[in-house]
């Protein structure tokens, strides 16, 4: 032990440079291992360039750069073999051994640059990049709520999902919740991370039918009929300073103070609530119904009084096609601007500016879009173009990123396929009342690579877009909307009722109809605390950059139900997978001609 202190002694006390240089040639595990020895090691095995360059060596990205430069090289052959015999001879008194590194170097200092998806001034963790971009992933099942009526248990199923982190992460503890509405008309919060309890397990539940209005609060059955569905993905938002929450049920909008999980108040509109934008601050929160967009005040003790209507109508805008999905401002900067971009079961992406509201814009797109998300930073299609070859300098890379501006994402379908569209907007006129605008030459529209299936719900995570499609995936994608990065599938859920050994067929995947990332914009950063939060309509679940699960659907059981649950559930898949193998005998016979499945008696 002595030995191997004064080893890592004699090493720490290098110079950090050196130390850097020297752990540059450790596998990135390695470097994992190498953190656990030193505070001081920890600090240099963290350093932002050296995870930047491992991210970029191990990019899809790059690696798709080598293959086009490759079948180039190969077209071009003949002139290859001829530039290469004139590099024979020594060119400004270097050997060409060192002119060719130099080039080598000089074009990898390029590559690099063009690769480099980050913007000045981002607050960023490549470490945490890395992981996500190349570590390994599990799918995690919060706990589900139950339901227990006459020795009976059913789940009850969440109807939507947000995330709550007090003061924006900045509680002092780095408090992660999720929120959802149940089926039961209650409020249910899980600990995510498991700074207040055991993480994924049910935090606090509110009372039964409390989300319901009282004309229908002692009608169980018809009020869920016709109270709660799982068609709406924005149904619940979150005031992370004021500890609310905001629910959607059909035209009612519920106030819900999350310290007591009791109704606040209730709002209620014409028509069915499709969709909400998230809380801010400063911002009115833009409610979408089936057939118009409004500007609800929550920062209002109560109805406003005007001076020649005592209930003057709240600002709206009727749609002339219905049913909006998704509602976003718009960030540029570090500040939240006054445009508001609203998607839907329309060809066209509706841009309101609430100065001018209710007047508006309106952009094509031509695909059914679910869901919006946005970056404040500049986006152009022609440079994202030319940094694809790697064509640019570093220099041009630089100036381009120095440029003013906005993305706005979306997905969505078109023609039975997914469809990621990416459009850079300008920036006002400055001293002018003239909000951004779409630049319809900076627009990337991704519909033969994205996804096989419509994509349902897209966000950003670090320096990668991420989305949801309709066949049970999880993809990563770079900024440039075109380059893969990783793809993960949910699964499904391991929880089944008691049923019969007939029921044990095989399930088919979920799919996330909801994804939130879990970083939060104040608070300490914690290394790999990034993850994806997601709602199928059903249950909940987090997506962690872990080796294994952070736990199981079993380890939320009573401990003296475990060993017989898992000894039930060992035994209705050995027998559902001996009637399985049964069946396919029986059609194998049957397509031989040896007799029908009926014959069999196995339907």
């Amino acid at each position: 032990m002595a030995v191997h202190s004064t080893e890592t002694s004699a090493f720490e006390a290098l110079p950090d440079e050196l130390v850097l240089q020297i752990i540059r040639y450790l596998e990135p595990y390695e470097l994992a291992k190498l953190q656990q020895a030193s505070r001081s090691l920890q600090q240099i095995c963290l350093d932002d360039d050296l995870w930047k360059t491992l991210c970029f060596d191990e990019s899809a990205w790059r690696q798709q750069l080598a293959n086009r430069r490759v079948a180039a090289a190969r077209a071009y052959a003949p002139d290859e073999d001829a530039h290469v015999d004139d590099e024979d001879e020594p060119a400004n008194g270097l050997p060409t051994g060192a002119q060719r590194q130099q080039t080598q170097r000089a074009q990898r200092l390029q590559d690099m640059a063009n690769w480099d998806p980050s913007y000045p001034g981002e607050k960023l963790s490549w470490y945490n990049e890395y992981i996500q971009r190349e570590g390994p992933a599990s799918v995690n099942w919060l706990e589900a709520p139950h339901l227990s009526d006459r020795g009976l248990e059913a789940i009850i199923e969440a109807r939507g999902v947000a995330m709550y982190a007090p003061y924006d992460g900045s509680d002092g503890i780095g408090t992660k919740l999720a929120v959802a509405p149940l089926d039961d008309g209650s409020m249910c919060l899980w600990d995510i991370n498991g700074t207040r309890g055991r993480k994924g397990a049910i935090l606090a539940r509110g009372a039964p039918e409390m989300l319901y209005s009282e004309s229908t609060a002692g009608q169980c059955g018809r009020a869920r009929a016709e109270k709660i569905d799982s068609s709406i993905a924005d149904r619940v938002v979150v005031d992370n300073t004021h500890h609310k929450a905001y629910i959607a049920i059909q035209n009612n909008l519920i106030e819900v103070d999350l310290n007591r999980l009791q109704v606040v108040s209730r709002s209620k509109f014409e028509f069915s609530i499709n969709t909400m934008s998230a809380v801010h601050p400063n911002k009115p929160l833009v409610v979408g119904t089936s057939l118009g967009v409004h500007l609800h005040d929550f920062r209002a003790p109560g109805p406003g009084s005007g001076i020649f209507d005592p209930n003057p109508l709240p600002p709206y805008a009727s749609l002339s096609q219905p049913t909006p999905t998704s509602a976003i401002f718009i960030p540029r900067g570090n500040v939240l601007t006054d445009d508001v971009f609203v998607s839907g079961r329309f060809r066209s992406i509706l841009h309101y500016d609430l100065r001018k509201f209710p007047v508006l814009r309106s952009n094509w797109s031509g695909a059914s879009i679910n869901s919006l998300a946005a970056l404040p930073y500049h986006f152009s299609a022609l440079h994202h173009e030319v940094r694809r070859g790697a064509e640019a300098s570093s220099e041009v890379v630089a100036g381009m990123k120095e440029q003013e501006g906005s993305t706005l994402i979306a997905g969505g379908g078109y023609q039975n396929k997914g469809s990621l569209e990416i459009y850079g907007m300008s920036p006002g006129v400055p001293g002018s009342d003239s909000g951004a605008t779409l630049q319809q030459n900076s627009t990337v529209k991704n519909r033969y690579t994205a996804a096989s299936a419509p994509i349902l719900s897209v966000a950003t995570q670090g320096t990668r877009i991420v989305f949801s499609d309709g066949s049970g995936l999880l993809k990563w994608f770079e900024r440039d909307g075109t380059t893969e990065c990783r793809r993960l599938r949910i699964g499904h859920s391991e929880t089944e009722g008691k049923g019969t050994l007939f029921a044990a067929e095989p399930q088919l995947d979920d799919v996330a109809r909801k994804i939130i990332s879990t970083r939060t914009e104040g608070g300490k950063s914690l290394p790999n605390d990034d993850n994806i939060l997601f709602w199928t309509g059903e249950r909940l679940g987090l997506v962690s950059f872990t080796s294994s699960p952070l736990y199981t659907e079993r380890d939320f059981l009573p401990e003296s139900a475990t060993e017989s649950d898992e000894a039930d559930h060992a035994f209705r898949e050995k027998m559902g997978e001996a009637l399985r193998r049964d069946a396919n005998d029986a059609r194998f016979m049957s397509a031989l001609g040896l007799g029908s499945a009926e014959s069999f008696g196995m339907w």
